[in-house]
């Protein structure tokens, strides 16, 4: 399952509600302080309903990734619902997440950045709400790309 940038598709809508975390003095000292942005990005696949995200975590101190991260935000009877094969605990953890996204590659600070999308980013309701926003956009767009062109030009997304 391919996932694309929300900002390839969205990119003035993107740029003002990409999230970014400015740590500082980080008491565990686990993330060191610096900026981080998290871009989203989500499955391109026609028909899909996965309802998840992917983080591509970037430090700006090193412009590198950090980590991937993903995490879905149904519970574990709708992702085991859709699914063909049946689901282990490990898969179920990463489907649901926030998980270090399998088969990706991860920075050192990738632990650490988890618990930070744990216990800081997904704890903002209002946060929360705006991925759930962004995916419907980015499945719309999927399903029906002229339709979604027509809308964005006429600003109908802000």
């Amino acid at each position: 399952m391919p996932f694309i940038l929300f900002h390839d598709f969205f990119p003035e809508v993107a740029g003002k509600e990409t999230r970014t975390a400015t740590v500082l003095n980080n008491p565990d000292g686990k993330l060191p302080s610096g900026d981080y942005g998290f871009l989203e990005m989500y499955c391109d696949e026609a028909d899909c309903d996965c309802r998840r995200v992917y983080f591509d975590v970037i430090s700006r101190g090193s412009a590198q990734t950090e980590a991937f991260i993903t995490w879905g935000w149904e519970n574990e009877e709708f992702y085991r619902s859709r699914s063909k094969l049946d689901l282990s605990p490990e898969d179920l953890a990463e489907l649901i997440g926030p998980a270090l996204a399998t088969g990706q590659p991860q920075g050192k600070l990738a632990p650490a950045l988890l618990d930070f999308v744990r216990d800081i980013i997904l704890a903002d309701a209002a946060y929360v709400e705006r991925i759930k926003r962004h995916y419907k956009m980015f499945r719309e767009r999927i399903e029906n790309p002229v339709k979604t062109e027509w809308w964005r030009q006429k600003k109908i997304w802000r």
